[in-house]
């Protein structure tokens, strides 16, 4: 294990506008009101959590993984208003392979006002730059347009599809692999990339 790694504490970033800070049980109300909206999950699960007490259960599976090293969980707060807006997570975070993906759900109201804009913007150098990781995934339903074209606008690169991966009780859906290479991070750096435009 590197030392990057062994965190005590889950790491505040901040943006223009946003506040990322470490989930704790005391968000569960906030958070439940938005994920178990179907609508506001429809590209991340079919089965949106049920009850507050399955919340609670999932944000304590959150922070046990990441004491054992495996996760980082935030939740996303509106500085202004101090709203709780959204949950991001670095999840399935293996330190040997130096690798991680991502997971992120915003509520309705704050979708496409460039939130994940301003979210990646701080999450790729802590990731590349503070934790020193090599692969970082994003792995999103076909049908998610808007965080596809999110990923490429950062310079992900689309390593394929996995067809019909996921069924959501209806049907079955193709999920587009996405990642980010610390090297192709790098070089974005010394030739940013143009991001003018927000589409999440």
């Amino acid at each position: 294990m590197t030392n990057q790694l062994i965190l005590s504490t889950i790491p505040q970033l901040e943006t223009e506008n946003y506040l990322l800070r470490g989930i704790t049980l005391q968000d569960t109300n906030d958070l439940f009101t938005f994920m178990q909206d179907k609508e506001t999950m429809k590209f991340i699960t079919a089965y949106p959590v049920q009850s507050e007490q399955e919340m609670e259960e999932a944000i304590s599976r959150q922070l046990d993984n990441f004491l054992a090293h495996k996760e980082i969980p935030w939740v996303i707060i509106h500085k202004e208003s101090g709203q709780l807006v959204g949950q991001f997570r670095l999840h399935k975070l293996h330190v040997f392979h130096q690798k991680a993906e991502m997971g992120a759900v915003i509520r309705k109201e704050y979708q496409k006002k460039g939130v994940m804009t301003e979210v990646l913007g701080v999450i790729l150098p802590f990731f590349f730059e503070t934790l020193k990781l090599n692969r970082l995934v994003g792995d999103i339903f076909a049908g998610n347009v808007g965080s596809r074209k999110l990923l490429e606008k950062f310079g992900f690169h689309k390593d394929g599809v996995l067809r019909q991966t996921d069924y959501d009780g209806v049907r079955f859906h193709d999920t587009v692999v996405y990642s980010l290479l610390k090297e192709e991070y790098e070089y974005q750096m010394i030739s940013p990339l143009v991001r003018s435009d927000c589409v999440d």
